[in-house]
């Protein structure tokens, strides 16, 4: 995965750092939201915040 891919536009926000909120202790959108900005301008970036979430809560989980 490309951790400098930018997933919300509207504020800047990669991949690595949704990665980083997850690993932080963020485990749902609205927290990942709080933490990084994403999503939280024009919303078009949600489903896939929340798949990357997902995907990075249950990669932690696994750990």
């Amino acid at each position: 995965m490309d951790y400098e891919k930018i997933v919300c536009n509207c504020q800047s926000v990669t991949n690595g750092m949704i990665k980083e909120a997850v690993d932080a202790g963020a485990t749902t959108l609205e927290e990942v939201q709080e933490a990084t900005g994403a999503g939280t301008v024009c919303g078009a970036c949600i489903e896939d915040v929340q798949h990357l979430v997902d995907q990075f809560v249950q990669e932690r989980d696994n750990r």
